[in-house]
């Protein structure tokens, strides 16, 4: 696991650190110097190269001056534009030291001198805001922005790109598109959420020193060595039902499609034994391209729904599952959501629940709580809102929110989804592409994470480790074009993506 930091938590992490005895100008140096070796790595060196600085206020701006002083003595002919003059120690005294031990140029800002620097500069160095902003930029920081974002050359952003949260990644204004992002201790929430993730380029972590054993470890990005140490290994001798028999209770007349996903996507992920709990009706249409699964036909509404009355055999299967995935293809029929509602209660065996089992519980969330067994909840952000009957705000919190107050581990979907425990601890997911937006991957998530869970697997690290291998899963269907690409091609590149996480490649 890559660690990711709040603002608030890089903050305590720094004041910590300065307590054990490294003063605040040591940090400060260390994390300047890192900025200044990234940039001369991008220039490929620094003679007859030429930087823009641009620095704002706080530490922030100080580590630019840090950086601008490091790149004049490799040869780099340097402006430093100021946006504030008024800086505290230590930055004071490393803008004292730049004008004293540099040739550095130093001017208050102008735009038009920002604009004419940066057509005849090599790169440019973001050091406009932490990671502490919040809210949009305005005036001249805003102006600065935008011309920054005008201009040729690639920009190195500082901490983070100015503009964006560091805790949400959200972006209420003009935001810095940064091609690197220089990062400290380790790499901030804001940077890998989006939209701030789109603002960052590339993110490169320095060392400067905090101290690793005030470092937080409950959140991080969740990367290959995670998921292949939690991945089961088949026994030599063992059985189909010794690697793991999944309950799926899926589809229905009008959707029978979601069903047969989220039971391929569960064999995919090496579920030795898929059930298939589904409306009586729908079951020959899903049963053509699943040879594998067995069946379990289901009492059904008039609509071609599950009613409520299949309560009793669906408990009884799961009984004799390792665990149960819930809700694709399911409908909103009032009977089917009665049905989901008893299941959810009375199951005693791990379960996810997506798509129509969540909006079982659409203005209720807190009635999922009401339960026996682990869960793992997989709502997109219209899910998410249905189920607390309001606008989701940002995914972070929301998602940590709703898994303590259910007591469920959270996936909340998307691009760089979020994952929470009930302890609060997080892992961000990687992995994607923009193929995945097309019906019926996010029934080919459920039975992935399904598959993981009859597999032994426990709740929340089955939950971020399907994640990334879904979104892996998804980078290999799409291949370099990327489009055309449907549901199945995704569950198809399951065991591709296993192998692949298997093999450290």
């Amino acid at each position: 696991m890559r660690p990711l930091l709040t603002p608030a938590e890089a903050g305590e992490l720094d004041r910590v650190t300065q307590a054990a005895g490294t003063p605040a100008e040591v940090l400060m140096e260390r994390a300047g110097a890192g900025v200044a070796r990234a940039c001369l790595d991008l220039l490929g060196g620094g003679y007859g190269r030429r930087a823009v600085v641009v620095c704002g206020k706080g530490n922030n701006g100080g580590d630019g001056l840090v950086a601008a002083r490091h790149l004049s003595r490799a040869g780099v002919r340097v402006v430093v534009l100021l946006l504030r003059t008024d800086f505290r120690e230590p930055s004071a005294g490393n803008l004292d030291r730049l004008t004293r031990e540099t040739d550095a140029r130093v001017r208050p800002f102008d735009p038009a001198v920002l604009a004419r620097e940066l057509g005849r500069s090599d790169l440019a160095v973001d050091s406009i805001f932490g990671t502490g902003f919040r809210g949009a930029p305005e005036d001249e920081w805003a102006e600065a922005i935008e011309i920054v974002n005008a201009g040729t050359p690639p920009v190195v952003a500082v901490d983070i790109a100015s503009g964006v949260d560091g805790a949400t990644g959200e972006v209420g204004g003009v935001a810095i598109r940064a091609d690197l992002t220089v990062t400290f201790g380790a790499a901030k929430f804001g940077s890998m959420l989006l939209p701030g993730a789109e603002y960052a380029g590339d993110v490169r972590v320095v060392d400067i020193g905090f101290d690793e054993t005030a470092m937080p470890t409950d959140a991080g990005l969740a990367d290959q060595a995670d998921v292949a140490a939690v991945l089961p290994e088949r026994a030599i001798d063992g059985h189909k039902k010794a690697s793991g028999t999944l309950l799926v209770v899926a589809g229905s007349r009008g959707m029978p499609g979601a069903a047969r996903l989220a039971a391929r996507a569960a064999e995919r992920a090496g579920a030795g034994y898929v059930i298939v709990a589904t409306p009586a009706s729908a079951m020959p249409t899903i049963q053509v391209e699943l040879a594998e699964a067995v069946f379990l036909p289901l009492p059904e509404t008039a609509s071609g729904s599950i009613a409520a009355d299949a309560i009793g055999v669906v408990t009884e299967a799961a009984a004799g599952a390792h665990a149960l995935a819930i809700g694709p293809g399911l409908s909103r029929d009032a009977e089917t959501t009665a049905f989901v509602r008893a299941l959810v209660r009375e199951a005693s065996v791990p379960v996810v629940l997506d798509a129509d089992a969540l909006n079982a519980f659409a203005g209720e969330h807190a009635a999922m709580a009401d339960r026996k067994a682990e869960a793992v909840l997989t709502p997109h952000l219209g899910e998410l809102a249905r189920l607390l009957g309001r606008p989701a705000g940002d995914r972070l919190s929301e998602a940590r929110a709703l898994a303590l107050e259910v007591d469920a581990v959270t996936l909340l979907k998307g691009t760089r989804s979020v994952i929470a425990a009930p302890d609060g601890s997080v892992r961000v997911n990687p992995t994607g592409s923009p193929a995945l937006a097309t019906a019926g991957t996010g029934d080919v998530l459920t039975g992935t994470i399904g598959g993981l869970l009859a597999r032994g697997v426990e709740p929340f690290a089955a939950a971020w480790a399907g994640a990334y291998l879904h979104g892996l899963a998804g980078i290999l269907a799409a291949g370099p074009g990327g489009d055309g690409i449907v549901a199945g091609d995704v569950a198809e590149r399951l065991p591709d993506a296993i192998a692949r996480v298997k093999d450290g490649r």
